[in-house]
């Protein structure tokens, strides 16, 4: 892993300024860049974490605040150890912050990321990657529809909801993509039930999505998150993995 430099970046939106967090190796030069979407916890020091890792390994990072409408990071006033069924409580201000963020806003925010990324100096030229955890999935998932030119490689982890009867369902935007997808899915999750990594299974390969779906097995919704109770170190290796394999191929490799 090389050295990492990371910093605090404003992007203009069409809604105001979102704060985020940059990720890039230590030195002059340009990486493939990567759109890391945050769950519903928020941008914190363990996504900063993750985005340094993912950093070390060749990419420019991107982490966006995507409550920005609400307030600047930190929107929550969250514990150093999250615990959500030690603090129900947690959960009454998250959720309605989380459901504030409609698809059309998230997509017109995307827009922006994107758009920032592409003028950032530490940020190669060409198509980018996308990884989302939780609420974060369901975006890398309609970011790779609503943006096919721009995105190389979508991947997404722990994610619920990603293919329902709503006529906003991630799952949708399959028919639109046209880079690489890997998702990673928690075992005996309540928000994606079996019939829902089938219908999303099935909906990539009628749209011919080059795809790669798992279930982990053991591994409980949210398992990459090291500061909350839902981690799990093995599953969280397995997806560092699997992420990296698909950046390494669609990011590194397509520019050698």
């Amino acid at each position: 892993m090389t050295a990492v430099r990371g910093t605090s970046v404003d992007i203009a939106t069409e809604d105001g300024t979102a704060d985020a967090y940059l990720a890039h190796p230590d030195d002059d030069a340009a990486h493939p860049a990567v759109l890391f979407y945050m769950d519903a916890f928020g941008l914190r020091p363990h996504l900063k974490a993750m985005a340094d890792r993912l950093a070390g390994a060749g990419y420019t990072v991107l982490v966006p605040n995507l409550f920005h409408r609400r307030k600047r990071t930190p929107v929550f006033d969250l514990p150093d150890f999250i615990d959500t069924e030690a603090r129900p409580d947690l959960w009454d201000q998250i959720l309605p912050v989380m459901l504030s963020l409609t698809p059309e806003l998230a997509m017109r925010d995307a827009e922006a990321y994107l758009g920032w990324l592409a003028d950032c100096p530490r940020a190669a030229a060409g198509p980018v990657g996308v990884t989302g955890y939780c609420m974060g999935a369901r975006l890398a998932l309609m970011t790779a529809g609503a943006f096919p030119e721009r995105v190389a490689a979508a991947a997404g982890f722990h994610g619920g909801r990603l293919a329902t009867d709503a006529p906003d369902s991630p799952h949708l935007a399959a028919p639109r993509i046209t880079g690489e997808v890997y998702f990673g899915h928690a075992d005996n999750d309540p928000s994606l039930p079996p019939e829902q990594i089938d219908l999303l299974d099935k909906a990539f390969t009628e749209a011919g999505v080059r795809h790669r779906t798992e279930v982990y097995t053991g591994a409980a919704h949210g398992y990459t998150q090291a500061d909350t109770a839902a981690y799990d170190a093995e599953a969280t290796e397995r997806h560092w993995a699997a992420l990296l394999d698909l950046f390494d191929r669609a990011l590194l490799k397509a520019r050698s």
